[in-house]
């Protein structure tokens, strides 16, 4: 969507489609007012009414949308009510918007302004490559909006639409990729993603392939990926350089592109929605993509694990023993707990950088849905700063995180007979020994694993800037904890 600024009043400015932001304790013009009866507009968060103002105002539409009191808005207010405004304006075929509101609020103007583009962006998201015999009507998008503002407030509302823009170009990203089959996104094709998003931004990306990985000794993601004829990848996407000032962080991603379980085959029910197995590559890909185009002073390091878990005659077993990357041995209880062993190369590999921080994340645990539902990622670190600073970052952002303890016990879970480790602990406590499992092979570095099992894919949408499949979690909630780090 081609997004810009105007300087003026909102009501005076000719448009097709004009958005209005309306709060239920801040009286409308009178002539707005006038064009509807009271009780059939209170302004209520979420609330809209459609005006046809033959002239009363300058635009040939007027979309009121409800932001509730002005002591109350946030800056995700803000996101919803972009994501209707572009609903809205696609469901009468208007391509282009405006949008604007009077009244003083809490909510800085660059905040709100990033939000109300990361509304318009999101709301209007649809995964269609694939759909044939469509209308016109059905494939109708908005194209164009401008936001009005005060003179006074042009440049901050503008460096709010460029990093709104950006951010949620990066969400759309990862949203596309965990929405392609299983049989499109295979572990090559992520290398193929990850070169071309080097070519066209200026990354530093090395791919190691079947042979690279064996001769470097990636044991975990070789063992995972063995009963595919879809060979595994070792993906390392580089920004920026280290240097005094820069702090290098390290962003992990499991990438399962399809994940039947191996040998410890899943039930059939559902089954197809593994395809979403590489949702935590998916937000490293958009994180990587939307670093670079925010110019972040940061040394960021994106590092995916990418195998397809199948079951085959070359499938690695239950009860085998793996030698991963770091030499630690891996006892094999159930090969449907195979993200953490794919990851364990990864996180060790993610120490050569001496990085401030290594932060991962993978649907990684169906206990975690169970735990929190769809609305809320599980997070768990070595490192109460790092939690608490993606915990504020959550807040910030509305990808809420909700933090579960790594004490010494849940390491204890994951003990082994006959080897270093094992990598399932029993059903009690679940998504916490798979946590203690990865923490294992980060050594003394801060860690925080992200648990997006619950929140990287969507039966059906929640908020308006959602839709159903792929969310593109922690692209937002990353972003915001680099740009405060920065």
């Amino acid at each position: 969507m081609n997004i810009s600024l105007q300087t003026g009043e909102l009501l005076h400015t000719l448009s097709d489609f004009a958005v209005l932001a309306a709060f239920s304790d801040i009286p409308l013009p009178s002539d707005v007012a006038e064009l509807f009866v009271a009780e059939d507009f209170t302004a209520a968060a979420g609330q809209t009414l459609l005006l046809y103002p033959r002239g009363v105002v300058a635009a040939r539409r007027l979309l009121l949308v409800g932001m509730g009191s002005s002591s109350s808005v946030t800056a995700d207010t803000f996101r919803r009510a972009g994501a209707l405004a572009v609903q809205q304006a696609r469901s009468v075929q208007a391509s282009a918007l405006t949008a604007g509101y009077e009244g003083s609020i809490a909510v800085p103007f660059r905040d709100s302004a990033q939000a109300f583009v990361e509304g318009l962006e999101l709301g209007g998201y649809r995964f269609l490559r694939y759909r044939t015999g469509l209308t016109a009507a059905q494939t109708f998008d908005v194209t164009d909006a401008v936001l009005v503002v005060r003179p006074k407030n042009a440049a901050a509302v503008q460096s709010g639409i460029s990093a709104g823009q950006a951010i949620s170009r990066g969400v759309n990203f990862a949203r596309d990729l965990v929405n392609e089959p299983g049989s499109a996104v295979t572990p090559a094709r992520l290398g193929e993603e990850a070169q071309a998003l080097g070519a066209r931004l200026g990354l530093a990306v090395t791919v190691l392939d079947k042979p690279a990985l064996i001769a470097q000794g990636f044991g975990g993601i070789l063992a995972v990926g063995q009963g595919s004829a879809n060979e595994p990848r070792f993906i390392v996407m580089e920004y920026g350089n280290p240097g005094t000032g820069k702090p290098t962080i390290c962003l992990v991603g499991k990438g399962i592109t399809f994940d039947s379980g191996g040998l410890s085959i899943k039930p059939a029910d559902g089954m197809e929605k593994m395809k979403n197995d590489m949702a935590g590559s998916a937000a490293v890909f958009g994180l990587m993509q939307t670093v670079a185009e925010l110019k972040l002073p940061l040394h960021v390091v994106g590092l995916v694990s990418s195998a397809e878990n199948m079951p085959s005659s070359t499938a690695y077993r239950p009860g085998d023993i793996l030698t991963t990357l770091s030499g630690k041995t891996v006892e094999v209880l159930n090969t449907d707990a195979e993200g953490r062993i794919a990851l364990s190369d990864a996180l060790f590999y993610a120490q050569r950088y001496h990085p401030e921080a290594i932060i991962e994340l993978s649907t990684l645990t169906g206990a975690m849905v169970i735990a929190l539902g769809s609305q809320t990622t599980g997070v768990m670190g070595t490192n109460e700063a790092l939690v608490e600073a993606i915990r504020s970052a959550g807040e910030a952002t509305s990808e809420r995180v909700w933090p579960l303890p790594l004490w010494p016990e849940y390491f204890d879970m994951i003990k082994s007979e006959v080897a270093d480790i094992k990598n399932i602990g029993g059903r009690p406590a679940g998504s916490i020994t798979a946590g203690a499992f990865l923490a294992s092979f980060t050594g003394d570095y801060p860690f925080a694993h992200l648990d997006i099992a619950g929140t990287a894919f969507l039966d059906k949408a929640s908020k308006p800037y959602e839709a159903a499949g792929a969310t593109g979690v922690g692209v937002r909630l990353l972003t915001e904890y680099l740009r405060k780090l920065a």
